[in-house]
């Protein structure tokens, strides 16, 4: 008898000394929208990533909308995520949902686009002011430096927006001999919107443009389309931003001229890295810090590449960005 309980005895401190399993972290990612074809890119880089460190991702996405953005932060954090991932609908007004994760503890990761005014822990994002110069640089090239400009850009209130404008702006200020006739904002960084925004102004310019600088690829899609109907694609110089599938195939049909290639892998990367040392109280390696109108956010900047004709088979097909067959598809019909 005093055998057996002595071996329970022991059992009992044996299974007492083993350490429960730490738990799972979980983070909640949340992407504007999934209309660009690179988000699909963005989901999948981060999903694997966090999963190979051993964090469970619950995603959802808002089709730019605020107000479903709203929902889903509510639904991720009833969920008991430890950190929220953001790319924020509007950047001026994502800092209420700041405040709602930080009363329930969770730390908050503003990606590709700022949070302003906002108590986040880390901001993720590309050299914006980068993309919109080496657009711009572009540009004076192709024209000379001198001709009527068009620029497209993105959704008022994003960081990203503003940013890539100021890099085009920071450049093209410089230039006397060049004109900007338009610079528009586009709700949900429209195609569309951008195809009636340029068909728009080449009416009222007589198709006298000489270049068009838009904030990311699905917006120069929508301008090549609009120069298409007036048999200008080709003619007119247009350059974008994220290297999307369809930009790639347009500069080599000739039909588009530049693109800028973001970095995504190292961005969703880096914010899954993120994300999970955060949620685990671990140290992050962080490149820099950006003031977002409260305090100096620790942030990580990620790297981005021109691209023109001579440059597509060494950054986009080398690289596997995109698939040789799929970028010479277009090409391969005519």
């Amino acid at each position: 008898m005093f055998k057996f309980v002595s071996v329970c005895v022991g059992l009992i401190t044996s299974l007492a000394a083993v350490p429960a399993q730490a738990k799972a972290p979980r983070v909640g990612f949340i992407l504007s929208t999934m209309q660009e074809e690179r988000y699909q890119r963005d989901k999948r880089i981060f999903e694997e990533t966090a999963k190979k460190l051993g964090a469970e991702v619950l995603f959802a996405s808002c089709n730019n909308s605020e107000q479903t953005q709203a929902a889903e932060v509510d639904n991720l954090l009833s969920k008991g995520v430890d950190v929220l991932v953001i790319q924020s609908v509007n950047g001026d007004t994502a800092s209420s949902f700041v405040k709602q994760a930080k009363r329930d503890q969770v730390k908050v990761v503003a990606y590709d686009r700022l949070i302003k005014n906002s108590d986040i822990d880390a901001y993720i994002t590309e050299d914006s002011m980068k993309v919109g110069a080496l657009q711009a640089e572009a540009a004076l090239k192709a024209t000379k430096g001198k001709g009527n400009y068009v620029i497209l850009m993105g959704q008022a209130g994003h960081s990203v927006a503003e940013a890539r404008t100021a890099g085009v702006m920071s450049v093209l200020s410089k230039a006397p001999g060049v004109k900007i006739v338009l610079k528009q904002y586009h709700a949900g960084w429209s195609p569309k919107l951008a195809m009636e925004t340029t068909e728009n102004v080449l009416t009222q310019h007589k198709n006298d443009i000489q270049a068009i600088i838009a904030n990311n690829s699905g917006m120069a899609h929508g301008a090549v389309q609009a120069l298409e109907e007036q048999k200008l694609a080709g003619k007119v110089f247009v350059a974008g931003a994220d290297a999307d599938l369809a930009a790639i195939q347009n500069i080599v049909a000739g039909k588009q001229q530049f693109e800028v290639q973001i970095s995504i892998e190292e961005m969703a990367r880096r914010a899954a890295e993120t994300a999970v040392s955060l949620a685990q109280n671990k140290p992050v390696k962080f490149d820099g810090k950006v003031n977002n109108g409260l305090k100096e956010i620790p942030s990580v900047n990620t790297q981005v590449f021109a691209v023109d004709a001579s440059q597509v088979e060494e950054r986009i097909v080398r690289t596997g960005f995109h698939p040789r067959a799929a970028v010479y598809a277009k090409k391969a019909k005519h």
